[in-house]
């Protein structure tokens, strides 16, 4: 490989991982504005690893949710990185069970595009591995950050942290919505679909509910369908 792919790829990879890993910060305030202690605002940060996933959690236990409520949104918001997965063996190839479970945590939505994005198989390995790495330190360090500078706040400031959660997914969501993201138009309909359902049970469900119903609403609106079987003339054309 070029030593200027490589570096631009390094640069590349070194760069999204430091400044998504800053949304820690976010993520630490809004758990303990949630009710949980460092070391279990931590310890998600550490063994979830997916920040939609995490805000879900922590947004749904802020909310006065239950539990299962809470655990079940954060379990749809990751299914994703399931199909991340199953499109990343192929050109990762990752040997062994420890590297691959070790691989399988670091997928998410950065370390994919950044993979999917190289030129080629050893760069695509380089840049999940540094992005992945990147991230997951920049992330955790903020999410202590965050939860010891949330801890020391007034009832006031405390309370403001409420906006939290809903402001951070929007800061994610905001690029994917954007003309030059591919697909934004349906990235956009899906967005608007989903926040529709979730507004509209918000008043007459539990906390957490309506962020369950909006993600199986959204799976299923975009769901493989099949293709129509083309009519005799248009065989013979």
């Amino acid at each position: 490989m070029s030593s200027p792919e490589r570096s631009a790829t390094l640069r590349d990879a070194v760069g999204l991982g430091l400044a998504v890993g800053l949304y820690g910060v976010a993520f630490g305030a809004a758990a303990d504005a949630a009710g949980l202690n460092l070391w279990q605002a931590m310890s998600l940060s550490a063994l979830m690893f997916t920040g939609a996933s995490q805000f879900a959690l922590v947004g749904v236990l802020g909310a006065g949710g239950s539990a299962v409520a809470a655990v079940g949104s954060a379990l749809l918001l990751g299914t994703r990185n399931t199909v991340y997965g199953v499109r990343l063996v192929p050109l990762l190839q990752p040997r062994g069970g420890l590297r691959r479970i070790g691989t399988a945590h670091w997928v998410i939505d950065e370390t994919t595009a950044m993979a999917l994005a190289a030129p080629n198989r050893a760069l695509s390995k380089l840049a999940f591995l540094v992005t992945g790495a990147s991230i997951y330190l920049t992330w955790n360090a903020m999410t202590a950050v965050g939860a010891l500078g949330a801890a020391g706040l007034g009832g006031t400031a405390r309370a403001a942290l409420d906006a939290v959660v809903p402001a951070a997914f929007l800061a994610l969501l905001w690029p994917r919505l954007r003309k030059v993201f591919p697909e934004a138009a349906t990235q956009r309909r899906v967005a608007v679909g989903g926040a529709v359902v979730a507004l509209a049970l918000t008043p007459v469900v539990p906390a957490g509910v309506q962020v369950i119903a909006a993600v199986v609403a959204v799976a299923l609106a975009g769901r493989p369908r099949a293709t129509e079987r083309p009519t005799a003339s248009e065989e013979l054309a």
